[in-house]
């Protein structure tokens, strides 16, 4: 991954610790985290702690009626709350058995939303001890239809919008968060949110669902954690049209307007937060994508989940996976749908450790993997009009022109899809698949459900049982001809959340392929354990 970003920025690497920096001084510890000694470990940050009306509005520190007898008096809550004291664990016996009487998935989203805009305590005791039920709740695949929906349902803000309006005014936004020592950001710019496409200013969803599991699974402070959207307008014409939408009414900005704002965007992140900050850039289309993590990889520390992390979470399945399907990585011919931030970034890493482990140079390990975008099989003879991106996995091969077609004359072993076009692993493209392997290994990547390349069920009714399935959003098992089947979820919520803990206690100011490949060996071991 790294060798094709060092192609975008003229030979440097992230390891390089380049002078070209957006604040004076490069690497240099804006708020004295560096210089902290044994009699003051952390710069003493100054708080008030609201009492009274205001500190039940406060969800940081309201508990609702579990405040105890004295802290009602040392509060000044007397009056404020009926006088039954109830303990954490019986409010969140209510909340559940709450939450479990909506039939609508929307509705348990709303319900978790306000919890955790009332009662954030709460909210993250809840969404811990129930992972399993509420994670496709917070996230994919319901935070999807949140997000195409958020103008109709907003009601409180979260996190901070940045539009072009407040344009050479970014750092002054920065500073109206009322939080000042921020670990972790995630943002967006709405273009590409999941599979569905541009939803402007909505994508918000996302940066806030991602955060919440950056402190569920994490264990990252929520103050510690700020969620941002930048918005540069849509095309999205329903949105344009929608009276409820929250953006800026007007068609997306591009070239020099887009990249001044992401420029004073990262400068500001980097001046009002210092050099250890992460940021995590969520969701962007293809073209911006790649050219973000370029630009910025060796002067801040930026990751991005829909290529990097994907990439992760995915090659550790594979690896996984070769238990059952047998073989190493370089025994196995792996075809893609889709070509772009995810495809491309699966690509790279698998072949990246490939070349690891057979000491082989990564331009022979990628003839092993077979792009397929919207115009076919991604071949030589297309070279000088693919993106950059896509140029490495031009191989030498005649044209062809679909899936299925591509299924056939590379026969590949390990099928997986990116494209978030939903019912593209047809039936025929599976049955091929599996005439030419025992166990043929189908990953169904794309976000949410209704975009995954193929459903559980129709993987192992097409695959008479055979195939190893998993996809990026959950389903249920599946029973085939008495026998019961559980498939794999190949999301980023297993890698991000730690991964970004990493990147944050290790004090990392920059973000390399070998992190990446030393998250993914622990992911793989967990696979391993659950199977």
């Amino acid at each position: 991954m790294e060798s094709t970003l060092k192609a975008l920025r003229d030979g440097e690497s992230v390891l390089d610790l380049s002078p070209r920096s957006t604040v004076s001084g490069g690497v240099e510890d804006v708020y004295g985290e560096d210089h902290a000694t044994e009699d003051q470990l952390v710069t003493p940050w100054n708080f008030s702690v609201a009492s009274g009306y205001s500190l039940l509005r406060d969800p940081q520190y309201n508990k609702g009626l579990a405040f105890t007898e004295k802290e009602r008096d040392a509060h000044y809550l007397r009056g404020l709350l009926p006088p039954t004291i109830t303990s954490q664990q019986l409010q969140e016996k209510q909340l559940i058995n709450n939450i479990r009487q909506y039939q609508v998935p929307l509705q348990k989203y709303q319900a978790m939303m306000e919890l955790q805009e009332t009662n954030e305590r709460l909210f993250y005791k809840l969404l811990i001890d129930h992972v399993e039920e509420l994670l496709p709740i917070v996230y994919t695949p319901v935070v999807g239809e949140a997000c195409q929906k958020y103008g109709s349902i907003f009601k409180r803000p979260q996190g901070l919008f940045i539009s072009l309006k407040e344009k050479g005014k970014v750092l002054e936004v920065l500073k109206n968060w009322p939080e000042r020592s921020i670990q972790v950001i995630v943002v967006t710019d709405g273009e590409r949110i999941l599979g569905l496409g541009d939803l402007g200013c909505q994508g918000m969803g996302i940066p806030v669902g991602k955060l919440a599991l950056y402190t569920a699974l994490g264990g990252v402070r929520p103050s510690a954690c700020l969620p941002i959207t930048i918005d540069v307008g849509t095309n999205n014409e329903k949105l344009l049209n929608d009276e409820f939408y929250i953006g800026l009414r007007q068609k997306r900005a591009t070239g020099q307007e887009y990249s001044e704002l992401l420029q004073e965007f990262m400068t500001a992140v980097k001046q009002n937060y210092g050099e250890k900050v992460l940021i995590q850039f969520e969701d962007f289309a293809n073209h911006n994508a790649f050219e973000l993590l370029a630009k910025y990889g060796t002067t801040h520390l930026v990751f991005n989940d829909d290529i990097q992390g994907t990439a992760s979470v995915v090659l550790a399945g594979v690896v996984a996976a070769l238990k059952l399907i047998g073989g190493n990585l370089a025994d196995h011919t792996f075809l893609f749908l889709g070509a772009g931030e995810a495809g491309t970034g699966i690509a790279e890493l698998i072949a990246l450790e490939m070349s690891k482990q057979t000491k082989t140079p990564i331009e022979e390990t990628r003839k092993k993997i077979w792009l397929v975008d919207s115009k076919g099989l991604i071949v030589g003879s297309r070279k000088a009009s693919l993106q950059h991106f896509k140029q490495p996995w031009a191989h030498e091969h005649e044209p062809v022109g679909s899936l299925l077609e591509a299924v056939k004359v590379i026969k590949p072993t390990v099928l997986i899809g990116s494209s978030g076009v939903g019912k593209t692993f047809t039936k025929e493209v599976i049955e091929a698949v599996t005439s030419i392997n025992e166990k043929p290994l189908v990953l169904a990547l794309s976000n949410p459900t209704s975009q995954s390349e193929c459903t559980a069920e129709e993987a192992y009714e097409w695959s008479e049982g055979r195939a190893i399935f998993a996809s990026g959003s959950p389903f249920d098992p599946v029973e085939y001809k008495g026998k019961v089947y559980y498939s794999g979820q190949a999301n980023n919520a297993y890698i991000f959340p730690g991964f970004g803990l990493g990147l944050v206690i290790s004090g990392a100011i920059r973000v390399h392929d070998d992190m990446l490949l030393a998250a993914c060996k622990w992911i793989t071991n967990y696979y391993i354990q659950q199977t």
